[in-house]
């Protein structure tokens, strides 16, 4: 396993106590792709920083590739995407790619190679000079993605990418995203509130109670890959649609 959580919790010292995450276990299989899913506070991202290291739980062990987060942090083994991609509006496309690369000391030439392969995979050759905000929001998505693969991680970490896009947009971006790592090969752990977005894109969703928060339930998904939209309406994906609905009480 590329992650083991195992009886992880987080309480933070405010007063009162907060107790954010509490008992969380999951398994993150290499080359894999899972969700988390639940409701809003109930701790998805907060899971995520102690995966990537940012936070360390209070309980329980985190371990990624064999030893601990920060090492993995350290080793740059992280690549991260946020709902907002966070462009630098300074920067043209090509130069937000090869932020992290430049920040990590990556050679130039390296770094921009990388790049222009990187902007090739999302679809974005092309467009190299353009600022973002000469982009569309699904543009500025791709180039995120980008960035967070310039650095060649194995696990790739995302807080729910796709929320600010409208229907159209996110599904044209979560094909994108399977063909991306399909050809990358990087495991990944997403987080969403789209129960039919973590149908179609995952091995595995994993389920979260309210705060705080723990896994409840770990849904294996056996539809075949590679997916395409005409799942969305075959039966075993409405099965597992209905299930999440009735594990989240929706």
């Amino acid at each position: 396993m590329i992650v083991d959580v195992q009886d992880a919790g987080l309480r933070y010292a405010a007063r009162p106590p907060v107790h954010a995450l509490d008992g969380v276990n999951f398994t993150l299989r290499k080359g894999s792709f899972a969700s988390l899913i639940g409701p809003s506070g109930c701790g998805k991202s907060t899971l995520l920083r102690l995966v990537s290291g940012i936070l360390e739980p209070t309980s329980g062990t985190v371990r990624v590739e064999g030893g601990s987060p920060a090492a993995a942090q350290r080793a740059h083994r992280f690549g991260f995407v946020f709902q907002d991609p966070a462009l630098l509006p300074w920067r043209c496309v090509q130069d937000n790619v090869e932020l992290l690369a430049e920040l990590v000391g990556q050679p130039a030439a390296e770094r921009r190679a990388r790049s222009l392969e990187l902007l090739a995979l999302v679809g974005l050759d092309g467009r190299e000079r353009l600022r973002p905000a000469q982009l569309s929001g699904g543009m500025r998505q791709r180039v995120a993605i980008a960035r967070a693969l310039a650095i060649e991680p194995s696990i790739l970490l995302m807080d729910e990418p796709f929320s600010a896009l409208d229907e159209f947009q996110r599904e044209i971006l979560n094909d994108e995203l399977l063909r991306i790592w399909q050809e990358q090969q990087n495991s990944v752990l997403f987080v969403t509130h789209n129960i039919e977005e973590a149908v179609y894109l995952s091995d595995t969703v994993h389920v979260m109670s309210a705060s705080p928060g723990t896994i409840v339930e770990s849904i294996e998904v056996d539809l075949p890959r590679p997916r395409t939209g005409a799942m969305r309406v075959m039966p075993e994906f409405l099965r597992l649609r209905r299930r999440l609905r009735e594990v989240l009480g929706r």
